[in-house]
């Protein structure tokens, strides 16, 4: 990127995972990065602090924040620390201390956001990170074959953490409430921006749920920026047997309006897939397959191949 020219504001959406990936390769390309986080986290250690708190499911959050900390040593040590859970059997097991230290500011200052942006500052990030929608989340979803007992039968699963480790067939997944107000710095953020960078990450709970909220939903089909979905290297549990085109298939079913710029996904995903193309220009996509597998082969996003990719597509 040419130092004499303004870096590009670009907005990532996502969670877990792949969020970080799609982070860990955005921060080479431009200091104006935003960062919005799913909030339908109902396990783990963000599970029992939005049940005991009644709080936005903070795990999430904290990786994206961990994404967005410096390279120096004190920046990889907060990364770190973030990342860091106790061990043990006690009332603390399991909790990573980014978790408790998100949720700790929100007890003294109530707006979410404004907790994050204290996170942020004192940990130097080169980014923002934002929660999708304003209230915590439930997913649900009407899945085929859930008992393998009974593979032809329809069952309503319900939970995030149920639904991202199921090896049925995911038809239709839905929020609850069904309606949830966006904050108004997301809407805000994705009006502004430049580029819109959707995915990777688990399909069904982490990339289709942003656009399960309205107003997100109206930004992001409004926005003049240009969108980029990141395609997942392989199945995860909940799309386990997709071929790259029916993740697009799935993606158009729930917001028909949607409309993309590039689609971008690595080589090894492409492979035995002739709809792919066809389905990528039916959301008004061109097709980049690349390489942006890490070198080992194992199924990351290399965050250096993955930024070269994002700084071509900015560039245009």
């Amino acid at each position: 990127m040419s130092p004499r020219r303004r870096a590009p504001a670009v907005v990532a959406f996502g969670g877990g995972h792949g969020l970080y990936a799609a982070l860990s390769a955005l921060r080479h390309v431009t200091t104006r990065l935003t960062a919005v986080v799913t909030v339908a986290d109902d396990g783990g250690s963000s599970g029992r602090l939005r049940d005991e708190f009644d709080i936005l499911p903070p795990g999430d959050l904290r990786m994206a924040l961990a994404a967005l900390c410096g390279d120096d040593e004190v920046g990889q040590l907060w990364a770190d620390v973030l990342q860091s859970r106790f061990g043990g059997t006690g009332a603390l097991a399991g909790h990573a201390i980014g978790n408790l230290l998100i949720a700790g500011l929100w007890q003294r200052l109530p707006d979410p956001v404004a907790g994050l942006d204290m996170v942020g500052e004192l940990l130097r990030t080169r980014g923002r990170v934002l929660p999708m929608a304003a209230v915590p989340l439930a997913i649900e979803a009407d899945v085929f074959g859930s008992d393998p007992a009974r593979p032809d039968e329809l069952a309503v699963l319900h939970g995030q953490a149920t639904v991202a480790k199921t090896r049925g067939d995911v038809r239709t997944v839905r929020l609850v409430p069904a309606d949830p107000p966006a904050r108004p710095e997301v809407v805000a953020s994705v009006l502004a921006a430049d580029h819109l960078v959707l995915g990777p990450g688990s399909w069904f709970t982490s990339v289709i749920p942003h656009l399960l909220v309205p107003e997100l939903a109206d930004a992001i089909v409004a926005t003049r920026a240009q969108r980029i979905l990141t395609m997942n290297l392989v199945p995860a549990d909940e799309t386990h047997g997709f071929p790259a085109s029916r993740h697009l298939e799935v993606l158009a079913d729930h917001c028909p309006r949607l409309r993309l710029d590039v689609v971008v996904v690595d080589e090894s995903f492409a492979m035995d897939d002739p709809p792919l193309k066809s389905f990528a220009r039916s959301l008004g996509a061109r097709l980049v397959v690349d390489n942006v597998r890490m070198r080992d082969g194992s199924p990351r996003h290399d965050p250096h191949r993955l930024a070269a990719v994002y700084a071509e597509l900015f560039s245009r």
